[in-house]
């Protein structure tokens, strides 16, 4: 019986005012601190866009703190989460800007 836990990972999507305000910078900060690995990037919507992968559980703390507790300046933002999934090993070895 395998004791390794499963690797989840999701796309999201922020709406709002993101860019600008170091959102993509402070998202590099919280996932090295979660411990999951990934990219953001700024879209040429006005969005910012990204992938987060790692153990369910930082998976999911990384999720709240995109959709809750990431907002710059408190401003009003929308998270889209999409294409969630298990995965069999990491496609990133570090989390990182897109550009």
């Amino acid at each position: 019986m395998s004791t390794a836990r499963p690797l989840k990972s999701v796309d999201y999507e922020v709406f709002g005012r993101v860019q600008g305000v170091c959102f993509r910078m402070y998202t590099e900060d919280e996932a090295r601190k979660i411990g999951v690995v990934g990219w953001v990037k700024n879209t040429s919507k006005g969005t910012v866009t990204g992938q987060v992968q790692g153990p369910e559980e930082k998976v999911n703390s990384m999720k709240e703190w995109i959709s809750h507790l990431g907002r710059p300046s408190k401003r009003a933002m929308v998270t889209k989460c999409t294409n969630e999934r298990t995965i069999g090993k990491y496609n990133h070895d570090q989390f990182s800007f897109l550009y």
